[in-house]
């Protein structure tokens, strides 16, 4: 009885599902970014976020970058006004086949071309503030959503939403994109050291420079090759094989394995927007 008992209340102690990464997950990558960025892009930051009033979105505030970090998410829910981002969050690049991000991303709809448009808005000082505002929070939302793999490449299955999985206890409508958009980010995240400082307290300077750099499209390859190796591996000996039948559980030890890669891949993030942000602004 009392193992039931635990086994229950460890049901409930779980957070609940919002955003890709959740909702933790994005403002973790954009408090790093906060962080590693130069005073003069934190200040530039801080004068088009005091603009926020001009986006119109009352219940989507955009008044500091975790704010910010969220918006692009927050604003879905307000139907046809925004509705032409929606295809912007993910590129399903195939994970069993050679690595093509082009045909993912025909016209500009896929988050790594999305990523390079706002970059480039939020440069251009000869726009308006409300455009410039705008870019920063599609920014600072897209480069969290890049560096989940689920976002960059699946098996043709929505980027894992169609691929059942427990993830221990929990099961129901939990899939392998659920399970890696929050219950394992949010576990990686808050193992000790725990947040934005803990993960930068992990990295020295030498170590946050080397993982600053390449293109969007080598963070995009990165994220994919993380997809398969880490998230349909670790579901399936074989990730281009057929899926397993039933309902595969992700359990402790699957999850000590992922958390640093996980870990690693939130202060990629951080570190990465940081630069991107320094480059528009600083």
């Amino acid at each position: 009885m009392l193992r039931y008992l635990v086994a229950f209340a460890a049901l409930f102690a779980m957070p609940a599902p919002a955003f890709a990464w959740w909702e933790y997950g994005h403002e973790v990558v954009a408090r790093i970014a906060w962080l590693e960025t130069t005073p003069r892009a934190r200040a530039e930051m801080r004068r088009l976020m005091a603009l926020q009033a001009r986006l119109d979105t009352p219940t989507c505030p955009v008044r500091t970058i975790e704010e910010a970090s969220v918006w692009a998410d927050c604003i879905k829910p307000l139907g046809d006004r925004f509705s032409y981002q929606n295809s912007w969050h993910y590129q399903n690049v195939h994970i069993c086949r050679d690595f093509d991000q082009a045909a993912a991303c025909r016209d500009g709809n896929c988050v790594s071309a999305q990523i390079e448009r706002n970059a480039r808005l939020l440069a251009d000082r000869s726009l308006p503030d409300r455009e410039r505002l705008m870019a920063l929070a599609f920014l600072v939302h897209f480069v969290g959503d890049l560096h989940m793999p689920l976002h960059a490449g699946d098996r043709g299955d929505l980027g894992g939403n169609r691929v059942p999985v427990s993830y221990g206890l929990i099961e129901g409508r939990t899939n392998l994109h659920s399970a890696w958009d929050g219950y394992i980010a949010e576990r990686a995240i808050s193992t000790p050291a725990a947040g934005a400082r803990g993960l930068l307290s992990e990295l020295t300077p030498d170590r946050k420079a080397v993982k600053r750099e390449g293109t969007v499209t080598d963070w995009a390859r990165e994220s994919w090759e993380i997809s398969r190796r880490h998230a349909y591996g670790t579901i399936a000996e074989d990730p281009c094989a057929a899926m397993p039948e039933g309902r595969p559980v992700i359990g402790e030890e699957d999850v000590q394995r992922l958390i640093p890669v996980v870990r690693t891949q939130v202060a990629r993030a951080g570190l990465r927007l940081a630069r991107l942000l320094d480059e528009a602004l600083g």
